[in-house]
């Protein structure tokens, strides 16, 4: 059997880490698999908690656990790539990277599922999971990957536009049988680390969110799919660490994760066209808001805050122009007020 580097990304939440980390090690009966928790500078005791917790509670003992310390808190990709770098404890190289989020639970049979399909489908280089929250409510996770046109149908939210371009909206919905996807949600991914050596890990770029869509577009890119293995099931809170569902205003890491997303991989005139038809579904939306009286969908400002942001960043010099990359105590600060 393959050997499987198990990554979980910890930050503060420490108790959750622990019941995730206990289902996975459940998963991860019977194969060749590693376990790898990284703190990523939570910075109020998570670390130290796990790490009592691995050393001293019955269900860690002798199981394939290591904790590693991040150092700083690049956001979710860098943490994950901590995790990536540890590889196997004796010094193998994995043949697959399985990332599972800290408030996710895996069904004792999702990470054999999702390593079985990646050995029997060689085409793909990521494979991941069907998600549903504890009530056993379906989760979207497949996407397309975002467009000008998905920024113009998603802002407008106006049926026949949608209808027109139904095959550019980013959400697939919850697909009934295992299929070939764009993109999945990070919070249960396998991808083959031979895939991963070929195309480079996360972009450290992105502090949160857009992430897992830049890696499964250089994965596209490189001929390599990306599958949703229905057979493979997971539980998952969700913005459990982020807080998204609390969200009272579009945080600025959103914002420059979704710029960079567009201008990396389509070029800055592209991601400027792509604020634009946002701007014209979302002015269309505001309107119908006002005159129909419907319930706003977005954060307070968002619009505004998305215009203004990208219209001051379309005149900075790129990230890998910059003599460092932007710092990451402001989204970091950003994330912890919300």
């Amino acid at each position: 059997m393959a050997r499987v580097l198990v990554v979980s990304l910890n930050y503060r939440t420490a108790e959750m880490t622990l019941r995730s980390m206990r289902a996975a090690l459940r998963a991860m009966d019977g194969m060749d698999a590693e376990l790898v928790v990284v703190d990523n500078a939570s910075g109020d005791g998570s670390y130290e908690r796990i790490v009592k917790a691995v050393a001293s509670e019955d269900w860690a003992q002798g199981a394939p656990i290591r904790v590693v310390q991040s150092g700083v808190n690049g956001g979710f990709g860098a943490g994950n790539n901590v995790g990536i770098r540890a590889a196997i404890s004796d010094g193998r190289v994995p043949d697959y990277v399985y990332l599972l989020n800290s408030d996710a639970f895996p069904a004792p049979d999702a990470i054999r599922h999702l390593h079985d399909h990646l050995e029997n489908h060689p085409e793909a280089g990521f494979a991941g999971s069907y998600i549903h929250g504890e009530d056993g409510d379906a989760h979207v996770t497949a996407f397309r990957f975002p467009s000008i046109w998905s920024e113009l149908e998603g802002a407008m939210r106006f049926g026949p536009v949608s209808r027109w371009l139904a095959e550019k909206s980013v959400p697939i919905g919850v697909p009934e049988a295992t299929r070939r996807v764009d993109w999945l949600a990070g919070a249960s991914i396998m991808m083959r680390h031979s895939v991963l050596k070929e195309i480079g890990l996360f972009d450290e770029l992105f502090f949160l969110y857009f992430e897992e869509t830049d890696l499964c577009l250089r994965a596209a890119r490189a001929g390599y799919e990306t599958h949703y293995v229905r057979e493979s099931e997971v539980a998952h809170i969700g913005s459990v660490s982020t807080g998204m569902k609390k969200w009272k205003r579009i945080p600025g890491f959103w914002l420059d994760s979704r710029w960079h997303y567009f201008s990396k991989n389509h070029g800055r005139g592209y991601a400027a066209l792509a604020t634009l038809m946002h701007g014209v579904g979302g002015a269309f939306w505001r309107l119908r808001v006002l005159l129909q009286r419907k319930t706003p969908a977005d954060p307070p400002h968002f619009l505004r805050d998305l215009l203004v942001h990208d219209i001051e960043v379309l005149f900075r010099p790129p990230p890998e122009k910059r003599k460092a990359a932007p710092p990451r105590v402001r989204v970091a600060a950003e994330l912890e007020a919300e």
